[in-house]
């Protein structure tokens, strides 16, 4: 059976784009990544074989779980795999883990932002990502995400003096209205500095809900420094809430709704530094469906 986004968090200590091309028609990127959620299954029992299996493809860069830095890093560097982003615990950023109980473990006592950030830059990545927020966390007022804002101004510039660039990745909560109208995103880019804290959009997410990924990237421009590419099945439902997504609403990129030609023409317009290939769900072997969503990438 499939892991869920909580089993894979929770297994973290077991299994550990670039620039664009000019003068392209629809401004392919260069150097393309995976999330490694993506294979999450893969990667637990052989990292070694997996990761291989990723840079065969052509990928260059990967975006890696924090707790499997140790593991996984080494692995990809042999292999021209690049770690240029990581994705970190929730509470590490925000020191609240009573929703996150399930990982505590996990993380070492004493242990926070400042050993965090360190660790990412000494495993050479660039970007530091705040990934989710579980949804007994959330709360669904302007307030909670001004509050939210305030704190990841605060670990966007410990992450800055690190030399690293925070981010934060959305899902679809984001845009579920607030009482007053406005988009939790909306007022959580609102609360932060741009300096300070950057976007990984994720297109699938943004589209999911019934937002335009273009007019998204096109709306916060260069604070979008990281982006997921992934496509949605046009059976996909409408929805704010993602245990309401079904598995098979997740396609390679290219065989599903979504136009990345303007998506990619807009990001490139943006100026987003890197992209990662994510699927949630593949109906088979997720080493094939990446390998879908490169040969589509590449003929753009």
């Amino acid at each position: 059976m499939e892991m869920t986004r909580r089993e894979w968090l929770q297994t973290a200590v077991v299994a550990g784009a670039g620039t664009l091309l000019a003068g392209r028609a629809h401004a392919a990127p260069s150097a393309l990544g995976v999330q490694l959620y993506t294979v999450r299954d893969q990667i637990t029992k052989d990292p070694d074989t997996t990761l291989k299996a990723i840079a065969d493809i052509g990928y260059r860069e990967v975006e890696v779980l924090r707790g499997t830095l140790d593991r996984v890093v080494p692995i990809a560097r042999k292999l021209g795999l690049a770690p240029v982003s990581i994705h970190v615990e929730t509470p590490i950023v925000t020191g609240k883990w009573d929703a996150w109980s399930f990982m505590r473990g996990l993380v070492p006592p004493g242990y926070g932002l400042t050993e965090a950030l360190h660790d990412a830059k000494a495993h050479g990545a660039k970007y530091f990502v705040l990934p989710y927020l579980m949804p007994t966390e959330r709360e669904h007022t302007a307030a909670f995400y001004t509050a939210l804002g305030e704190t990841m101004n605060r670990a966007g510039r410990q992450a800055a003096d690190a030399g690293l660039v925070f981010c934060y990745h959305n899902h679809g909560f984001e845009f579920e209205p607030l009482p007053d109208g406005r988009l939790p995103l909306d007022v959580l880019m609102a609360a932060t500095d741009p300096a300070l804290v950057k976007l990984e959009l994720d297109v699938f997410w943004v589209s999911v809900t019934g937002n335009d990924p273009v007019a998204m990237i096109r709306k916060y421009g260069d604070r979008v420094a990281l982006m997921h590419l992934k496509d949605k099945s046009a059976s996909a439902p409408k929805t704010t809430q993602e245990a309401q997504v079904p598995p098979t609403a997740f396609s390679e990129v290219g065989s599903g709704s979504l136009d990345f030609p303007a998506i990619l023409k807009a990001a490139a317009e943006a100026g987003v530094a890197h992209y990662f290939v994510e699927q949630d769900h593949t109906p088979g072997d997720p080493i094939d469906s990446l390998r879908r969503s490169y040969e589509y990438l590449r003929t753009l």
